[in-house]
């Protein structure tokens, strides 16, 4: 790269919803090669920009340059002809297909699918993300899937390649895999430009960025020169603060698992092998395992909403494994799943309704078969102050929340019933840096209040943060658990990558 030439220019872009302007007079470029860092708290606009840049959302104002020429895509497909070609965080591909028909859907005109398999091999061996053409996608682990989308933007040739949270799925030796293909790609001369809230992966990867607040541009770096805590104040404009983990001791066993063994709950999911575990009040238990290896089968088995055999599952002594969710809620088992909209919230409610599903029974919002809607309001308040939730108020529809606030609710709302036992999977995905620490810090205090928690995360630094124990979730086996202490990340890295292909690394 020479001079002062750049890929993309971004000059005074703005785009307002209604109540909200989600970008507001936002310019900054790109240079050919450059690895480009967005960063900003969740609800900082980050989404909507590279959704203008990709042609799935209309600027009310400004305007982009690509090499040098007006670029305005009203479609995605005109970004695409363009050069511009982008990863989603949410992959979007058919179980049922196989790689290379996946692929195939994403191309305006592919060619003969043996043309197609031969190039998916050349190109995936190339950029070191080996991929079987013909291997069905519901087969694949999480971060072959990602090979898979990326692989389907590389046959594009891209000049700029976007990329949304692309390492929340992977262990840390694919981290690494995915880095040297960035590197490989930036050499070549490729842009790339990356949203990601692992900050150290920023410093480790990108030259630049531009970080975002409120949706305007507040400043701009070079990554390696901060430390991860120093980005984190840029995005937030205050001191930020790590977890506590201070005082907090274990006391009586709580939670007893034992031989607990269920089928798949999909066709390609996997089915739970005789997982075994045991659960002291204020202790913090860490579950990592690359997705799709058993977090939801375990999840809704501890919630409740899927029973299991006589005597699996014991709280304080009390066999509930036939008990459904309300009645382990009424014992003090809550849980907070991994799919915010639609599982752990109904999109299209309110905040106050959302607030019933599940608060109904321990913070008695029902009177004699009637629900107290002004009880249900004031626990949603207390939940939207608590877990400073960005929201106009109550009334507000889940839907209408951006991800990370919708999901600072969705754990406030069980933290804040006391349970005894609290069960979250991915409790900080696609959270900002603040936000996660808040949420870690409830999860801590929880714990000192004498719960006992179990948070299960593909974050391995998350784990090693909170967790007094480690245990690895591998195609539905549970391993027994570890001390966190003195446990390594390349340790845990192995244990997890031992699920699909990589057990002689592990021994």
């Amino acid at each position: 790269m020479t001079g002062d030439a750049k890929l993309l220019r971004i000059e005074g872009l703005t785009k307002a919803y209604p109540g909200v302007k989600a970008n507001d007079n936002v310019s900054f470029s790109i240079a050919p090669g450059e690895v480009h860092a967005l960063l900003g708290e969740n609800g900082a606009g980050k989404s909507t920009l590279v959704k203008m840049i990709y042609g799935l959302v209309k600027p009310d104002a400004g305007t982009m340059e690509l090499n040098g020429a007006p670029f305005a895509p009203p479609e995605p497909r005109a970004a695409r002809a363009a050069g511009v070609a982008m990863v989603f965080q949410h992959f979007s591909l058919f179980e049922a297909l196989n790689v290379a028909e996946n692929v195939a859907l994403g191309m305006e005109n592919p060619p003969p699918m043996r043309e197609l398999s031969a190039r998916i091999r050349e190109i995936s061996t190339t950029y070191g993300l080996p991929l079987d053409p013909a291997r069905l996608v519901g087969d694949l682990s999480a971060g072959e899937r990602q090979r898979v989308e990326i692989v389907r933007c590389l046959l594009q040739d891209p000049k700029l390649l976007i990329m949304d949270e692309p390492t929340s799925v992977l262990t840390p030796q694919e981290v690494e895999i995915l880095f040297h293909t960035l590197r490989k790609l930036s050499a070549e001369g490729t842009a790339i430009l990356y949203i990601s809230h692992k900050l150290e992966e920023i410093r480790a990867l990108c030259d630049g960025a531009t970080i975002l607040r409120g949706g305007k541009v507040v400043d701009s770096c070079t990554p390696r020169e901060k430390t991860a805590r120093e980005l984190a104040e840029m995005m937030v404009g205050a001191e930020f603060k790590s977890a506590d983990r201070a005082g907090r001791s274990l006391g009586e066993e709580l939670l007893v698992v034992e031989g607990l063994s269920l089928p798949p709950m999909s066709q390609f999911g996997p089915s739970l092998k005789e997982v075994s575990l045991r659960l002291r009040a204020g202790e913090v238990l860490g579950i990592g395992g690359v997705a799709g290896n058993g977090q939801e089968e375990l999840l809704a088995t501890l919630s409740g909403e899927r029973p299991s055999e006589p005597g699996t599952v014991r709280l304080m002594g009390e066999d509930i494994s036939g008990l459904g969710p309300d009645p382990r809620r009424a014992k003090g088992v809550l849980a907070a799943p991994e799919e915010r909209l639609g599982h752990a919230a109904v999109p299209a409610m309110s905040l106050t309704e959302n607030a019933l599903l599940t608060g109904t029974v321990r913070k008695s919002l029902a009177k004699k078969g009637f629900i107290d809607m002004g009880a249900a309001r004031r626990f949603a308040e207390e939940v939207i102050a608590a877990f400073d939730v960005r929201t106009p108020g109550p009334h507000v529809a889940a839907r209408a929340l951006s991800g990370g606030n919708l999901q600072k609710y969705v754990i406030g709302r069980e933290v804040l019933q006391e349970p005894r036992v609290l069960v979250v999977n991915q409790p900080t995905w696609g959270v900002d840096a603040a936000a996660a620490a808040s949420i870690r810090q409830s999860l801590l205090d929880l714990a000192g209040r004498g719960a006992a928690v179990i948070v299960i995360s593909q974050d391995l630094d998350e784990l090693m943060e909170i967790a007094d124990n480690f245990a690895a979730l591998n195609e539905g086996r549970l391993s027994a658990p570890r001390p966190t202490e003195g446990l390594t990340i390349d340790e845990v890295g192995l244990m997890l990558g031992g699920a699909h292909g990589m057990q002689e690394a592990a021994l």
